[in-house]
């Protein structure tokens, strides 16, 4: 009994000892396999890694294709625009390619070409913009920025030339027509490649005053531009270039022409669907033909919630050109305000329009007449008799006089 013990005991053990080699076995080849697995997964993870620089440069390539930008309301790196034609030896013309840096101050604050896709809700978001810091890190010299609003042609452009000339320094042109309508000028002209991103207007509908910040929104993208002056195809000035930018610049006040007319023609065009926004009380009438300084435009065009009622409940009989911005500035900005335009029309006539002068009507008398008003205005608190810079309407033939009489009149 006793041996047959003995023998079960070592049966037993050796069975034990065989247990722990095949686990020690199992073990190795479970930790064997999985320093196979972590060799071949690190090879595949040292290829992918090494392969993201080629992934990474070829997608770079790929959004390098950047469209040819021909100005630079769109802020971009680098970017080409069209410099003018020249003739080369062969007397072929070419086109020049001008490479520039458009993170630079100049790309921003004066953009070379007044053609943008944007949106009308895009350009008024961008011409808001105001730098907190006073101080400009370029040479600014304030500029008048000339506005023009159209039916189509200018046909008294070349006395605006004349006007313009030698000044290009201290002024900026913006010409608003109907779509498609190109105007035909050469290639000096301050006109030139002046016209702006337009839309239908309609007179004497919202479109019209959207036209009016669409204009002012454009000239804001310039930030040497200081004093923003609207105009027609029928005005002219009466003085000269010099004159003209020293009243604007040096003005303390805007001219925005604003008054309470108690008549079916202003108050009674209120409508009291503007409530409680808009008071009677605060309801003006005024000269579509402003002129306004750096902050007042601003402001104009950064307005939604006013202009919102007076696109909504200012219908015909009610002209919002006549009554948005005249209001707008009562409210808000009175005190800043002149109370009168920069613009001489004539309403003696009566009816919904103004006179019209032909060439029969130009003569010296009748320019000094504007130029020296009868009755005194106030130029920054002082009496002046200055009161007009520019006048309206003038028919296409009065172009020849008023060329003749420039230099001898108006002196330029």
């Amino acid at each position: 009994m006793a041996r047959g013990r003995v023998g079960e005991k070592e049966e037993g053990e050796k069975h034990i000892r065989l247990l722990k080699l095949a686990q020690t076995l199992s073990f190795l080849l479970i930790f064997m396999a999985g320093i196979i697995i972590g060799l071949a997964a690190s090879s595949h993870i040292d290829r992918y890694f090494n392969s993201l620089p080629q992934i990474f440069s070829s997608s770079s390539a790929n959004l390098q294709t950047i469209p040819d930008y021909s100005n630079c309301t769109v802020i971009h790196r680098d970017c080409t625009s069209d410099d003018e034609n020249h003739d080369d030896d062969d007397g072929k013309a070419e086109k020049k390619r001008k490479i520039r840096d458009c993170w630079s101050v100049d790309g921003f604050v004066k953009p070379e070409n007044v053609s943008h896709g944007m949106s009308d809700d895009a350009l008024f978001w961008r011409a808001s913009m105001v730098p907190v810091k006073e101080e400009y890190p370029y040479d600014r010299v304030p500029k008048v920025a000339f506005m023009f609003l159209t039916r189509g042609p200018l046909p008294m452009l070349p006395l605006w030339e004349k006007f313009f000339k030698g000044n290009e320094k201290y002024l900026s042109v913006y010409v608003h027509t109907p779509p498609g309508y190109d105007m035909n000028v050469s290639r000096d002209s301050p006109f030139y490649h002046r016209q702006i991103p337009s839309q239908k207007v309609s007179w004497g509908s919202p479109l019209l005053t959207d036209a009016e910040k669409r204009l002012l929104a454009n000239a804001l993208l310039d930030f040497s531009n200081e004093r923003f002056v609207l105009l027609s195809e029928s005005c002219v000035p009466v003085y000269n270039f010099t004159t003209v930018y020293s009243y604007l610049i040096n003005s303390a006040y805007s001219f925005v022409d604003s008054y309470d007319e108690p008549t079916r023609y202003g108050r009674g065009r209120y409508n009291r669907k503007m409530l409680p926004d808009i008071k009677l009380h605060h309801w003006r009438k005024g000269s579509q033909w402003f002129e306004v300084n750096r902050n007042i435009a601003i402001y104009i065009i950064s307005d939604s919630k006013y202009y919102s009622l007076f696109k909504k409940f200012c219908r015909p009989a009610c002209y919002p050109d006549e009554h948005y911005i005249p209001t707008l500035l009562n409210m808000f900005h009175g005190s800043v305000n002149a109370n009168r335009s920069v613009t001489w029309v004539d309403w003696s006539i009566g009816g919904p329009h103004p006179a019209t002068y032909a060439a029969d009507n130009i003569t010296e008398e009748f320019l000094q007449s504007i130029r020296k008003n009868e009755t005194d205005c106030l130029y920054n608190e002082e009496p002046t008799s200055l009161c007009f810079l520019f006048a309206r309407k003038f028919a296409p033939s009065a172009l020849a006089p008023l060329m003749n009489l420039s230099s001898t009149v108006m002196g330029f």
